[in-house]
């Protein structure tokens, strides 16, 4: 059996956004830029002809990426059964061995973002968080060695502060 790949509701939204604006706003527009340059006579040293190019390659590109990636992701928007254990979407409170707070949102691989904390559903911290509830404490393995953390507090809807 396949390995399904799980999104939010919200980063599907933010990949669906980024189809649609390539699609009908920012290709169209390079599209025009490159008919305009490719007016002006001699192509092959027109640096405006071959920058525009470029890049709508690189737009075409990442629209048959998204294209495809879209259809294979399972958004998984349910609110769990058992809201006191650690699933897919939630945001995670924990306290480190250092009494350090962190918090995390186990998200999946196309939505990860370190500066927010959403970490892929794959990653060590919440494959080792998944199925635990509030007050366990975790030992993750990571390269830089063992890591212990505390669940302080679960949410599935963003926490307030």
């Amino acid at each position: 059996m396949a390995k399904r790949d799980y999104i939010t509701r919200a980063g599907w939204q933010t990949l669906a956004d980024e189809l649609d604006y390539l699609w009908r706003k920012k290709r169209p527009h390079v599209t025009r830029e490159l008919s305009a340059a490719a007016a002006e006579g001699d192509r092959s040293e027109n640096a405006e002809y071959i920058y525009r190019k470029k890049e709508l390659r690189e737009i075409d590109r990442r629209v048959r990426y998204l294209g495809k990636r879209i259809d294979e992701l399972t958004v998984v928007d349910a609110t769990p059964d058992d809201p006191d254990k650690v699933f897919f979407g939630a945001w995670v409170d924990v306290l480190d061995e250092n009494e350090a707070a962190h918090r995390y949102r186990i998200v999946g691989a196309d939505e990860t973002d370190a500066a927010t904390g959403a970490i892929s559903l794959n990653s060590p911290v919440a494959r080792a968080l998944i199925g635990k509830r509030l007050g366990d404490v975790i030992v993750v393995e990571l390269p830089q060695g063992e890591r212990e953390l505390e669940i302080m507090a679960i949410h599935y809807a963003p926490p307030a502060d």
